[in-house]
């Protein structure tokens, strides 16, 4: 059995600012900042900092823990257990040991595929008799390497609890298992006349069981609102194999806690969500999709104010991206610009019931936008491929990266007002130590995509880089993942968004509900708790 340990390798440090002494997680080194590293008068809360070097990486694997190794008996269990769906072949087993980024891999040597919830109770109820510790996994797509083993740990994929369960189309709610695709399940809906309240590029691949595990956001959060809201019931499989059958259909149930919310963003820590019931909202009769382009980042912002007051209940979604963004796109790409060039680029979509009414509101907007000056162009599209091509310059930035080199991508919350000021200032730290530095994101929602890239994986650049983007954030009174999750890359992290009672508290509940602590051990929660 490999045990060499996957490594996210990147020299950096921690916080000794007495203000910010909740940041700092138990028993930390404290190291100093050059003076150089954080600009001032951008945020109402600063870091203090001085001088100071490199120490390991939070970001790093920790040591494995004293979990079994899986044994030949081990394997005559699963394959009892799923007949045809244990896998032990290591070029199977490759795609599933790598996560989307190629950033980060591990080294299990078993992949479970079970079908059932009782199937996943079977082998969790084995695991934590046998201290296997596993790694649940959806459709891999995550960006914080959360979805795949830092050593051994035995996958267990939803992959094939793929079924549909019900569908009510009155009420618009749906009852699916863990494993079904997002864009199976919207296209499902939309025979329906109905749409999931989420969309994300990851679409064709991502699960819903994923989705909420970490509670996904996406381009429709402006609109629908996050899966906290949007959620009715799980159906969670604990460590130990019991079945929380919290599975409702109800809008309103105010018997007691909220269960279903401690494994929404649990990130597979916590149990392994095996089903989920979800309001949907009925699809819009009429949708406009507008591409507009702006000269400042403070225009863009007004014209968010603009379009929320006058699109008012049709407004789904006000993303925007910047001329790197777009250079990226036409590089690696080849999408054109379908506009003139400028520095900022705006998509907003609006979706109603009334075509005619709808189509007068946006008009209204865009007139006012232009004789105002907000905007400098833009382009409408009202069929369905031209709207297709205007979402694919927003969508696409993510591919465009891949081909830019190695990319250290940070997914921030922010005031609205300052998250493109963090893009100003890393290109300004950095320098031309970065081949390319964009930002683009959510505006609705305050959540700033930062991406870096360098020609390859460069640990000088991302000491420069870290913990600099945590403490600007931190200043702000941000939270380091705004949509993407801790996974292992961010785990130790967390104190910058969260101060320590939340975080011990966090590490009470998972002892609670996972003693031996099987499910995902090296994920989400910081080193110190283990």
């Amino acid at each position: 059995m490999v045990e060499v340990p996957l490594r996210y390798l990147s020299p950096s440090c921690t916080l000794t600012s007495a203000a910010t002494a909740r940041l700092l997680p138990p028993g930390s080194r404290k190291l100093l900042l050059p003076a150089s590293s954080v600009q001032s008068g951008v945020c109402s809360r600063r870091l203090h900092a001085g001088a100071g070097g490199p120490t390991p990486s939070p970001a790093a694997a920790p040591d494995r823990l004293p979990f079994s190794k899986v044994t030949q008996e081990d394997l005559d269990f699963f394959k009892k257990v799923l007949p045809g769906r244990t896998i032990t072949d290591p070029d199977l087993l490759e795609a599933n040991n790598v996560d989307w980024l190629k950033s980060v891999r591990g080294y299990s040597e078993v992949l479970l595929r079970p079908q059932t919830t009782e199937e996943v109770s079977q082998i969790l109820r084995y695991c934590n008799s046998r201290n296997l510790a596993v790694n649940p996994q959806g459709g891999n797509t995550g960006l914080v390497g959360g979805s795949v083993p830092v050593y051994d740990e035995i996958i267990l994929s939803t992959a094939l609890m793929n079924n549909i369960l019900t569908f009510d189309g009155v009420s618009g709610i749906l009852t699916c298992q863990a494993g079904c695709i997002l864009e199976n399940l919207s296209n499902y809906l939309e025979e329906r006349d109905y749409i999931m309240p989420l969309d994300l590029g990851a679409k064709g691949s991502c699960q819903i069981g994923g989705n909420v595990a970490t509670n996904a956001g996406g381009l429709r959060l402006l609109r629908y609102g996050s899966l906290r809201g949007t959620v009715l019931g799980l159906e969670v499989v604990l460590a130990d194999g019991q079945v929380l059958d919290c599975l409702a259909t109800l809008r309103k149930d105010n018997t007691g806690y909220d269960l279903k919310q401690l494994f929404i963003g649990s990130e597979g820590t916590l149990g392994v969500i095996t089903a989920v019931s979800i309001l949907c909202p009925r699809k819009p009769k009429s949708v406009n999709v507008v591409f507009l382009g702006c000269e400042t980042f403070e225009q863009l912002l007004q014209t968010f104010k603009l379009c929320r007051g006058m699109l008012g209940e049709i407004l789904s979604a006000f993303e925007f991206l910047d001329s790197e963004c777009m250079r990226l796109l036409n590089t690696h790409l080849k999408l054109p610009n379908p506009i003139t060039d400028c520095p900022f680029y705006v998509v907003i979509e609006t979706a109603g019931s009334n075509p005619t009414h709808d189509e007068e509101k946006l008009h209204n907007f865009l007139e006012e936008a232009m004789t105002s000056s907000l905007v400098t162009d833009g382009t409408v599209a009202t069929e369905d491929t031209k709207i297709k091509a205007l979402w694919s310059m927003r969508e696409r930035v993510t591919e465009s990266l891949t081909h830019d080199g190695f990319t250290y991508k940070y997914d921030i919350s922010l005031p609205v007002e300052r998250i493109y000021q963090l893009v100003t200032d890393m290109r300004e730290h950095l320098g031309d130590r970065a081949k390319s530095v964009v930002g683009y994101g959510h505006v609705g929602d305050g959540n700033l995509h930062l991406n870096i890239t360098s020609p390859a994986k460069d640990p000088a650049l991302l000491a420069a880089i870290e913990p600099f983007v945590y403490e600007w954030t931190a200043g702000c009174q941000g939270s380091i993942s705004a949509e993407h999750g801790l996974g292992l890359k961010k785990r130790n992290y967390i104190y910058y968004s969260k101060p320590s009672q939340a975080v011990a508290l966090m590490g009470n509940i998972k002892a609670m509900l996972d003693p031996k602590g099987i499910l995902n051990p090296y994920k989400t929660l910081p080193d110190n708790l283990r």
